[in-house]
């Protein structure tokens, strides 16, 4: 019992001398007068504690790497998923940009000729032998069979069947698909005819071909097309731009001409189209059609000179004189 009160004394003693020190030391400041002792303490266990932290700092690095890994896959699964919607962000306001554009061209081609539409979106191609593209409107929509299809860039095609959300479109490139139509200029009637896919990818890109009524009619490269419109509008309007002639094929007796047209709308981008839901009052005719390009000026070359002929002087005769 002796030597556990003795203890008990010894340890209060120094833990009241050690708390006189401290707060002697922490009054004093720079003029504490236990300066010398703390330099001395600290020159004597210094090196003990810059050991030992050698030693544990390490072992409580991977201690927390070991316990902070969870949370990190955590954080870096986190920024990887608000990427991945930033990105999808980014995407989505670009198509949105791209659709916008389309559209506000589309509802231009349509108030120039005078055409009521309904925008629509193609949301899948057909697999088939048919050339054909579902749309995202149908019967609830106010569409029907043979309505006429068009884009911003002209004829796409007429509608074949209706469900109530969605619609078939047979395009004009169809082998199926004859449209008629007016040559610009001379105001020629023929008849356009789809060549199918093997059109779309043939040499030139004329998927479509046409044949006037009148074979003697006057006929030449770069002339454009529009659609002549059908009894009761239906299934196709006047006036919607279909393409220009590229090149002329004449056969054996000259008696029939066959023409081919690259069509103004791109069929293996299609996108946003509209459904023509009115025909205009009056035919548009070329109102609708592109302005033509402009020729390009291409400065003329001088002609180079020919390079002129040195002509060597004449000898003189020089007359003698007589004696």
């Amino acid at each position: 019992m002796k030597d556990t009160r003795r203890t008990r004394v010894v340890l209060g003693v120094l833990l009241v001398v050690a708390l006189a020190m401290i707060t002697i030391d922490y009054r004093g400041g720079e003029e504490s007068p236990l300066r010398g002792l703390r330099d001395v303490g600290a020159t004597v266990f210094g090196p003990v504690e810059r050991a030992s932290a050698s030693v544990v700092r390490p072992v409580s690095n991977t201690v927390d790497a070991v316990t902070d890994a969870p949370g990190e896959r955590r954080r870096a699964d986190r920024l990887e998923r608000q990427n991945q919607r930033l990105r999808e962000r980014l995407r989505s306001m670009r198509l949105d940009q791209d659709r916008s554009a389309q559209l506000q061209r589309l509802l231009g081609s349509a108030g120039m000729g005078g055409y009521k539409i309904l925008a629509a979106q193609v949301i899948s191609a057909g697999q088939g032998f048919e050339d054909t593209v579902t749309i995202d409107v149908g019967g609830r929509s106010g569409v029907k069979p043979d309505m006429t299809v068009m884009s911003a860039d002209g004829l796409v095609g007429r509608v074949t069947r209706v469900g109530p959300a969605t619609a078939t479109v047979l395009l004009a490139t169809d082998q199926t698909s004859s449209v008629g139509s007016r040559l610009e200029g001379s105001k020629e009637i023929g008849i356009v005819q789809g060549r199918g896919r093997r059109g779309l990818g043939g040499h030139g890109g004329t998927p479509l071909r046409l044949q006037l009524l009148n074979a003697a009619a006057p006929i030449q490269p770069g002339q454009r097309l529009v659609t002549l419109g059908s009894q009761g509008q239906r299934p196709y309007v006047p006036g919607i731009p279909i393409g220009v002639v590229e090149r002329i094929d004449r056969s054996s007796g000259g008696l029939t001409r066959t023409a081919y047209v690259r069509p103004f709308v791109r069929f293996t981008s299609l996108d946003v189209v509209a459904v023509v839901v009115a025909p205009p009052k009056t035919d548009p005719r070329d109102a609708v059609l592109p302005p033509k390009p402009r020729p390009v000026a291409v400065p003329a070359v001088p002609p180079t000179p020919a390079p002129s002929r040195t002509t060597s002087p004449s000898p003189t005769t020089t007359p003698s004189r007589g004696n």
